[in-house]
């Protein structure tokens, strides 16, 4: 259906404006992706937004076109408003012409194969949204099954999540879980449990890396607690040549994805 709203009182764009807060996120089940390029991202991967919000006078595009009849044609929503309107939505000042309303999909560890990736990344109480995001990406560049998150991480449907992970959050499996949770999940089929650690550690380079491996990475400011990394079948640890005693949670687990991809490709 198309809509057309020219008020900031309606109860639709507060209701979207609504989607920003974590809290209101969760009760609804639903987020919000800003940008055309995001939303073609989401199209390709299989999702398409419940509805679509477009701001009046915008530039024709024919990925735009193509998303709003598909949006049509599976039953949701183009409504069609001013761009102060779309800026109050968004929370931006330079807002993009076009906002989706997406569904949050399930994230038990239940939906996740492990037989369908070499590689999977497993964050730990990661707080930054950026460093979700960028894992999320990661994972996508190296092609990993996915992101599994443990304990009290940062909401991956955050809108700081979503566009630092350039789409791949409609690429990559996502799964939320306990650590009580998984463990026992891990341990109930093949996977190799692999974290950068001081204790008991190997090089990186060259380690003994076996497919399906999960790479584990803590919390950006206190790292992975003791007992966690004892779980662990492999510690590895990274060199440190200057000043620094750590590298970002984000970019750990990237270095260790490369390595694993290259490991078990060989």
């Amino acid at each position: 259906m198309r809509k057309q709203i020219t008020g900031f009182s309606n109860p639709t764009v507060k209701y979207l404006r609504s989607l920003r807060d974590k809290k209101h996120r969760k009760r609804a089940g639903q987020f919000l992706v800003e940008g055309l390029r995001l939303l073609e991202d989401a199209r390709e991967g299989g999702r398409l937004p419940r509805q679509i919000v477009l701001a009046e006078n915008r530039d024709p595009h024919p990925l735009l076109e193509r998303l709003e009849a598909d949006v049509m044609a599976a039953g949701g929503d183009v409504i069609e408003t001013s761009p102060d309107i779309l800026t109050k939505i968004t929370g931006k000042s330079n807002s993009q012409s076009v906002v989706g309303v997406f569904d949050e999909w399930q994230t038990g560890l239940e939906h996740i194969d492990r037989d369908a990736a070499q590689i999977w990344l497993v964050a730990q109480a990661l707080r930054d949204p950026g460093n979700l995001g960028t894992m999320l990406r990661t994972g996508d560049a190296v092609g990993a099954g996915g992101l599994i998150l443990i304990d009290d991480c940062a909401d991956p449907f955050s809108a700081e999540a979503v566009r630092a992970s350039m789409g791949a959050v409609f690429t990559q499996s996502l799964a939320q879980a306990r650590w009580e949770d998984f463990v026992p999940w891990l341990r109930s089929g093949t996977g190799q449990l692999v974290a950068a650690s001081l204790r008991d550690a190997v090089p990186y380079r060259g380690a003994p890396y076996a497919a399906p491996c999960f790479i584990l990475v803590g919390n950006e400011s206190q790292g992975l607690p003791e007992e966690y990394e004892a779980e662990c079948d492999l510690r590895v640890t990274m060199p440190m040549r200057g000043r620094a005693d750590s590298l970002n949670a984000a970019v750990a687990g990237a270095v260790l994805a490369y390595e694993v991809l290259d490991s078990l490709s060989a």
